[in-house]
Formats: structure tokens, sequence, C-alpha cells
């Protein structure tokens, strides 16, 4: 293993920094994979973020790509670079049980897309994170890196805990309500849930095929660009995608701004249920912006959520047929009352709401032409304390229902100490744009506090 010092001066550096370093042979990608290894051996027993973890496995990887490198042969983009996985994404000859013991020993034959993506790109499957029963609300045995006593989110809650407590540099989880944004900024790190259909979801459990979208974390913007890249394409056997260019995201987000960006603040519905201090934090944030940010009503909403738990749970009861036949005496309380919800749903009302995403995506546009980026809450507030419960999603469902980009940055801190996370929004299809309007509020927000 490498030494502790080492261990700590290598995961102290973004996933940019690394494949940099990587790509000239300052570091190999041994250290990085022991560097983790020895963060996971100091930190899981508290955190739990981990569903499967083979570390054996993973230093043969990295050596292998070592000498890869060493060879001369061309790398790819992530080369050396290790990624953790939610552990509903289906990995050959690895577990991947859905966080259900319906699925306990599932070992899947082949690949998800987004897996062969990776492996392509050089990255390295470090292990399985740790999600919530069937990507639903029944948390896992993850807690908050900040403070064990509350809930690192969910339900991609290892995925982001993994990052927050450097773990691993990157990791990929899921949203069909808030399932990236909001542990990302309940655990301080940076997320990115992609405008629906940038990221091919085959070989994926699928919950809501209409609502279902691959997320990234990381600790940066670039971060989460560079990965988004990567796992951007398209896939024939997941119609939600097109064969389509590809955005440089990478490269955008990294690039200047050409004018100062401008900023809709909005407070979404159920706004009147964020806590005090997030509302504060926001409107100060909104203050401090000055005549780059603007507030917005956002009318017409109000029944948004209830539309997106329409179509998530009669879609799910759908998707999960299958899992509940085999056993459904094995599902949490609140996963069987969902899918009975979702049987009760009358096909009108089902395909009414499906019809909402068109009506929003058109209702913000109006937003859009004035701005450059929706600033609003990631969450209600700092995690909450507890882990019976995930947290709300209730500033989450609505941008997953319109298909629009979101991320988060953990710029806020509560009176407890713990992060909370300022949501940006974008247009369908703008997502480079989006990450170079949030890496620019990041690093101005650094220039007003350069002590953090």
């Amino acid at each position: 293993m490498a030494p502790r010092d080492n261990t700590d001066a290598i995961l102290g550096l973004s996933a940019v920094a690394l494949r940099d370093r990587l790509a000239t042979g300052a570091l190999r990608s041994v250290e990085v994979v022991e560097a983790c290894l020895a963060r996971i051996a100091r930190t899981e027993p508290e955190v739990g973020a981990w569903a499967w973890l083979d570390g054996d496995a993973a230093v043969e990887q990295a050596r292998r790509l070592d000498q890869v490198r060493l060879s001369g042969r061309a790398i790819g983009p992530l080369h050396g670079l290790p990624i953790g996985l939610k552990d509903i994404i289906d990995t050959k000859g690895i577990p991947t049980e859905n966080g259900t013991p319906i699925d306990a020993g599932r070992v899947p034959a082949e690949d998800a897309w987004i897996v062969a993506r990776l492996k392509a790109a050089g990255a390295i499957i470090l292990g399985k994170t740790v999600t919530t029963e069937c990507a639903f609300m029944h948390p896992g045995k993850t807690r908050n890196p900040h403070n064990g006593a509350h809930t690192p989110g969910g339900s991609s809650q290892g995925s982001a805990a993994a990052v927050a407590a450097g773990m691993v540099p990157l990791a990929i989880g899921t949203q069909t309500g808030g399932s990236v944004i909001r542990p990302a900024s309940y655990c301080g790190v940076v997320g990115m849930k992609p405008s629906f259909g940038l990221i091919p979801r085959s070989g994926i459990l699928p919950q809501s095929p209409f609502l279902d979208t691959v997320g990234v974390f990381g600790r940066s913007v670039e971060d989460c660009a560079l990965l988004a890249e990567v796992l951007a394409g398209h896939c024939p056997k997941d119609p939600a995608t097109e064969p389509v260019p590809m955005p440089r995201m990478l490269q955008v987000a990294q690039s200047a701004v050409p004018v100062t960006p401008m900023f809709a603040f909005v407070r979404p519905p159920g706004y009147d249920s964020a806590a005090p201090e997030m509302k504060a934090a926001l409107e100060e944030l909104a203050e401090v912006l000055g005549e780059q940010c603007f507030e917005v009503p956002l009318g017409g909403f109000d029944d948004v959520a209830a539309h997106r738990q329409r179509i998530n749970f009669a879609e799910m009861a759908k998707c999960y047929y299958g899992l509940e036949r085999r056993g459904r005496d094995q599902m949490s309380e609140v996963l069987k009352a969902a899918l009975d919800e979702g049987k009760a749903v009358l096909a009108r009302d089902y395909l009414a709401a499906l019809d909402w995403r068109k009506l929003m995506v058109a209702a913000l546009d109006e937003i859009f032409e004035r701005c450059d980026a929706i600033l609003c809450p990631a969450a209600p507030g700092p995690a909450p304390e507890g882990l019976d419960s995930t947290g709300s999603a209730i500033f989450n469902g609505l941008w997953t229902l319109a298909g629009v980009p979101a991320v988060t940055l953990p710029v806020f801190t509560s009176e407890n100490g713990l992060p909370m996370g300022v949501q940006l929004v974008g247009r369908p299809g703008d997502d480079a744009r989006l990450l170079r309007t949030a890496r620019w509020l990041a690093a101005h927000l650094e220039t007003l506090n350069p002590e953090d």
C-alpha cells in the first residue's frame, strides 16, 4: 500500500489532474488504485459505500494499464482512473444485486453499455457502490461521510459517499427523481444529471424508462464533464438516445465564458418546505450575483410532482413485475406500496402525465431566453438526521420530468457543519454550456471566499 501521506496527496487531486499525471507517467495507475484502497480501508467501516470490492482485481487492472502506457500504445481519456459504479449497472463477471435480496448472487453475463465504454476509455472498475433497494426509497447501509448519524441521500448513496470520502475520484449513479442531485448535495460533491437520453441506459436496471437518467459524481465540475463526455453516446438498444454528434463537454466546461453568465433564481414548488438556512443561503447568493441574477416565478408547475410520481410508479409496476413475482415477500413495505399504487394508475392518467415534458420544456424556454441557467435549491437543506429516510427530492423531480440537465455545486455549509448544494438547471441538450456556467460560478465564489 502507498504510504498514508502519499495517499492523501494523490487523493487530493481532481480526476482531471490525476488523468493528466497518469498520461505523462508522473503517476502510475497502481499508485492511484492503492491510494484509493488505503482510504477505503480507513473509512469504509464508518461510511459503508461499497456493495462489492475486489482490491486485488483492481490492482491487477492498474498494472495492465500501466504496461499499456509504457509500451507507447494509445491510451484512452480515462486511462488508469478508478471508477465506482452504482450496483444496478450490469458488470460482466461481477455481482450486480440491485440492492435487493431477491437478486443476491446475481452475476451478469454482459457489461452494461456504459461499462463497456468505460473499459474502452481505460477506466478501472474499482467496485460497485451501494444503492437503495431497487434504486427506490428504502435505504442501504451507507452513511453520510460528514456525519454518520445523517443520511447520504439516495438512491445513488454509495456513489456520492464514496467520492465525498475520497475513496474514488469518480462515480456513476442514476436519477429517476432526485437520486444524483440530492445525494451530491447532502455529501458535498459535484453531481450532474445530464439531459434525458444523453447517456445510454442499456444494461442498467430499468425503473421508469421515461425518467431514468444516468448521472455522474466528481469533486469538480471538470471531473463531471470528463466522465459524462466519455459516457455520452448512442445505443440502438436505448430508444432515448440518438445517433448525433456528442458535445465536447470537458473542452467547453474548461473554456472561458464569452460573457458573464446570467442566472434566473426560481422558487420551485415546495419552496416553503426548504430549511430557513437553505433559503437564506440562496437569497444571499442571488444578492451577491447582483445584476447577473434576477428572480422569476415558476408558474403552472404545482402539480408536476404528482405527474412525475404517477409516471414513475406506473412504469415501475411494469418494470419490476418479474422481481415482484420472484420475491414480493422480500421487498420493503415502501416499495410494495409504490408498486401497488402504480398498478392502480389509469392509462388515461399515465398518458396525460407524459404530455407534461413538452409543456414544461416550452414554459422553461421562455426563462432560458433571458438566462444561462436557472438557480434553485438542490435539496431542502442539509442531510436530515437518521438513516431511515433518504430525504426529499421535491426540488429535483420536476427537472427529471422535464428531461433538462442539472448540476449541483457544494457551495453552502449548514449551521451544523453539513454541506448544502445549489442546483443549476439548463436547456435540454445544453449540457456543455451548463457545465461551463457552473464552473464559472464555482470559480467566482472561490474568489469571493479565498479562505475556503
